[in-house]
């Protein structure tokens, strides 16, 4: 019988450029415009410097850049500062099935690698498509809730299979390649529960562990090989229950970028049903903030495990991201949820705090530990009016897609928070290098245009 290992290998070994659908090509290239898009906004959180600070630190090389200020770093590095800075606002992509956020560390990684090795547009896009089908699938299977942070351990599973299919790189030393990786994995789901912005840095870390995992194969070193289903493999060490129909089913049959989900709010994925449907009740019924008295969502047990948590006057950005209370009050006030909601004025606003505290949420009986739908949202307002909605899939998932239109405007409110100077004119340059990818040469042009013209 074909193990789970085998089914990838010969996934990530036969599959050639020329095999990929145009419908999987363009969902690739609009969530690498959503990717770097969210990681330009990503240059703007006050960590940012701090980790720079200690990168900067360890090595010295010019092999890779920052997105947003241009510094050169070991590949890794770079991977690793770029990583942090995509998922540091928790508005990155999602594949809702997995509770994977691949895009972070795949992106972050394969950028870095193909600037490096000077790699061209159709090794880059083949490589991505392959790295999210392996690092989604993997999380697909899996039946128990999330301990260890699922979106970095399978993300950089991802990543040492898309790197080795973008260097064309034999069976053998694929395989060689995902052992290596696998047996660098780390993190916890308990940055998660204390709000931690060490939750970001863990896509980092296995970026550019997964990095150094390829390089290391590619010089004949050896890793283990039954990493998935062996005695210690991913889904008995890492996770407590699963099942590998769900990837032998898929794989080869739907490239699952198709399946990613784009986030419209940067927040925890788990926050944005309730947000979905406080804003179609308040377009629907016309109500304010001033007029709710309370609000209960009832949703699955993975979203309350994810973001029910207390609203506190002492929250940091990182705790507040993840409070479903701090997060429909911010959309209550103003229509919708930005980056700026997340600033130390925003978080002490006494307005705001006292109407988080009028949210509760409830379990459904959605069995399901890994589910991010459906979700009920109850509004009661003060005259007594009772509102309700039930949402079987949340704004952005593939069942209820954003609109090229709405990509766009999520991208251009990301690309205006930048730290540093970053127009829509120098937007407009890199999608229209993304838009014609498959014709690049080196993928060090494509990272130039990541760059701040004021920082080249």
């Amino acid at each position: 019988m074909t193990t789970a290992i085998d089914a990838i290998l010969e996934h990530l070994t036969s599959v050639t450029f020329e095999d990929l659908p145009d419908s999987s090509l363009i969902a690739a290239k609009a969530f690498l415009k959503d990717t770097f898009a969210v990681a330009l906004s990503g240059s703007r959180v006050p960590t940012v410097a701090a980790v720079k600070g200690a990168v900067q630190g360890w090595g010295q090389g010019k092999q890779a850049q920052v997105w947003a200020t241009g510094e050169w770093l070991p590949a890794g590095n770079a991977a690793l500062m770029n990583g942090f800075q995509i998922h540091n606002q928790e508005w990155d992509a999602v594949h809702e099935k997995a509770v994977v956020h691949p895009m972070a560390t795949i992106v972050s990684a394969l950028v870095a690698y193909a600037q490096q090795h000077q790699l061209s547009g159709k090794q880059l896009l083949l490589g991505l498509i392959l790295a999210v089908d392996v690092a989604t699938l993997i999380g697909s299977c899996v039946t128990s809730g999330l301990r260890f942070f699922r979106p970095a351990c399978c993300g950089a599973l991802g990543v040492a299979a898309g790197i080795s299919a973008m260097l064309g790189l034999s069976r053998e030393q694929t395989h060689q390649a995902l052992g290596i990786a696998y047996s660098q994995l780390s993190g916890t789901m308990q940055a998660h529960v204390e709000g931690s912005p060490m939750l970001a840095m863990q896509i980092g870390i296995n970026a550019r562990a997964a990095m150094h995992a390829v390089d290391l194969a590619r010089a004949g070193f050896t890793g283990p090989k039954d990493i998935l289903e062996g005695p210690f493999g991913y889904f008995k060490l890492y996770e407590q229950s699963y099942q590998l129909s769900e990837l032998f089913a898929r794989l080869g049959q739907q490239h699952q970028i198709e399946q990613v989900s784009h986030k419209p709010y940067p927040t925890g994925r788990a926050g944005h049903g309730a947000v979905d449907a406080i804003l179609t009740l308040q377009q629907q019924h016309g109500f304010t903030a001033e007029t709710v008295e309370h609000i209960h969502i009832t949703a699955p047990p993975l979203i309350l495990r994810l973001v029910d948590r207390p609203v506190r006057p002492d929250m940091d950005s990182s705790y507040a991201k993840l409070c479903q209370g701090y997060i429909a009050a911010c959309a209550l006030l103003h229509g919708q949820v930005s980056v700026t909601d997340f600033d130390e004025p925003a978080l002490r606003d006494p307005r705001r705090l006292a109407l988080a505290s009028r949210v509760a949420m409830s379990l459904s009986d959605c069995t399901d530990p890994n589910a991010l739908a459906p979700i009920d949202v109850q509004l009661r307002l003060k005259d007594g009016t009772e509102l309700r909605l039930f949402l079987p899939a949340v704004l952005g998932h593939p069942e209820r897609p954003l609109s090229v239109s709405q990509q766009q405007q999520k991208c251009l409110a990301a690309i205006a928070s930048c730290a540093v100077p970053y127009s829509e004119t120098d937007w407009q340059q890199l999608i229209n290098a993304i838009d014609h990818l498959e014709q690049l040469a080196n993928s060090s042009d494509l990272v130039a245009l990541l760059i701040s013209p004021t920082h080249r």
